[in-house]
């Protein structure tokens, strides 16, 4: 259903709680961006904790890396797919699938 012209879909605005929280969290943004730091560069940290503290630190700076979706034939159902169409979702679900065999399933 759409909303009416001139009217919000939100006439109560973003609720209260929710502002107090951000406000709270930004409120701690250096301390948590310095605690990142600490663990990227602790040699005794695991390499894992390591990795997501560096990799935290450049989603903040720079952003998340855009990601490129191909939804070729996705949008159509199988009966107006061609057969290499098909194909190719198959052939793509058995890569995604982290089989190496190469006998047939």
């Amino acid at each position: 259903m759409p909303f009416e012209k001139g009217k919000s879909g939100n006439p109560g605005g973003r609720p209260k709680v929710v502002g107090e929280v951000q406000a709270l969290a930004r409120e701690l943004t250096t301390e948590a961006v310095e605690t990142l730091r600490d663990i990227m560069r602790d040699k005794k940290a695991a390499p894992a904790a390591r990795g997501f503290a560096a990799n935290s630190i450049l989603d903040r700076g720079y952003g998340r890396p855009s990601q490129t979706i191909n939804s070729t034939g996705r949008n159509k159902p199988p009966d107006q797919m061609t057969d290499a169409e098909l194909l190719a979702i198959a052939a793509q679900a058995d890569d995604d699938d982290g089989d190496t065999s190469t006998t047939a399933h």
